[in-house]
């Protein structure tokens, strides 16, 4: 169990995630500078109902790519590793931003190659029915879930139930079954917005021969 800065946000980060982040408030200004002096990894906790839930993700501040005449910053961070946190605080020891007591959270990385070319056919169809031109990144070669797992159309609950699960084929199994649950629904819209589309339009329809 360690201590580190913490950083809560709206959002489910996951593991290899680029993130780039806008920062205003000075406690997280002072977060930044402590971690780039220090070579710190922050974590960034999925904050709901006003307060922090238990797991997030590991960050390591990669660069500030501009720093305003204000004090206020853009940066670049990168996922590592998911964490439980153990204890909160609303204050890592004489600073303002929040910490807490962490430990990592186990995670598995080797996936199965078949699973990966099952979810690469169904997010196909996903794609091709919300006419989606553009593939995630690193779609085409060996990815882990974690790199994929924002372009697959998970709420931010089904997310944070993501970052949780242990086995890396397990999570194959969830978005696949995720997919399998999600495109008939979308075709089936997409199929209704057609005919909505031609309500009104002269239609050549072929009588039944009686």
């Amino acid at each position: 169990m360690q201590l580190v800065p913490l950083f809560p946000l709206q959002i489910v980060v996951f593991p290899f995630e680029d993130l780039n982040l806008h920062i205003f408030e000075p406690r997280y200004r002072e977060l930044v500078h402590d971690c780039r002096e220090g070579d710190l990894l922050f974590g960034i906790p999925y904050f709901q109902d006003e307060h922090p839930m238990q797991y997030g993700t590991m960050v390591r501040l990669e660069r500030i790519a501009k720093t305003y005449p204000d004090g206020k910053m853009d940066v670049v961070a990168k996922g590592v590793k998911p964490f439980e946190i153990q204890r909160y605080r609303k204050t890592y020891p004489e600073k303002l931003y929040p910490g807490g007591y962490v430990t990592d959270l186990y995670w598995e990385q080797e996936g199965d190659s078949l699973l990966r070319i099952a979810i690469r056919e169904r997010l196909s169809g996903l794609y091709e029915h919300m006419n989606i031109q553009k593939w995630p990144d690193k779609f085409d070669e060996e990815f882990i879930t974690f790199e994929i797992a924002h372009k697959v159309g998970l709420s931010q609950e089904q997310e944070y139930a993501f970052l949780q699960i242990v086995s890396e084929v397990e999570r194959q199994q969830y978005i696949i079954d995720h997919l399998d649950r999600m495109v008939p629904m979308i075709k089936e819209a997409e199929d209704m917005r057609k005919k909505v589309q031609m309500n009104g339009h002269f239609k050549h329809i072929l009588p039944p021969k009686v």
